[in-house]
C-alpha cells in the first residue's frame, strides 16, 4: 500500500540559495531511490515562509530506507541547520470507506 509524506518546512525562500540547491539535491536522490512515485512542492499563499513537500511512496518501508540513507540524513541536516529548526514529516497511508 502506498504513502504519502508531508514534510513541513517554515523558511523564506527569497534570497536562500543555498536552501534550495540542498532542496534540490534532496529532490534528485529521491527521485532514483526505490519505491517511489512522486512528489510536489507548495508554498501556503497566505504565509509564504511555510512550505510543504508531498511525496508518494510504493511503501511505508521505502520510505524509511530513503530516510535511512547516509547522504539524506546529511542533506537534511544541513536543511533543517540553515532554516533554524527540524523538518516535520507525516505520513499518511490511504483508507479504503
Amino acid at each position: 500500500m502506498s504513502v504519502t509524506v508531508i514534510s513541513k518546512r517554515v523558511f523564506n525562500i527569497q534570497n536562500n540559495d543555498k536552501l534550495i540547491d540542498l532542496l534540490g539535491k534532496l529532490r534528485k536522490h529521491a527521485k532514483k531511490q526505490k519505491g517511489f512515485i512522486s512528489r510536489a512542492t507548495f508554498t501556503n499563499i497566505n504565509d509564504s515562509v511555510d512550505n510543504i513537500v508531498i511525496s508518494e511512496w510504493k511503501t511505508e518501508n521505502h520510505w524509511k530506507k530513503w530516510m535511512e540513507r547516509k547522504e539524506v540524513k546529511k542533506l537534511q541536516g544541513r536543511i533543517d541547520t540553515i532554516i533554524g529548526e527540524k523538518t516535520i514529516f507525516d505520513v499518511y497511508k490511504s483508507e479504503n470507506f
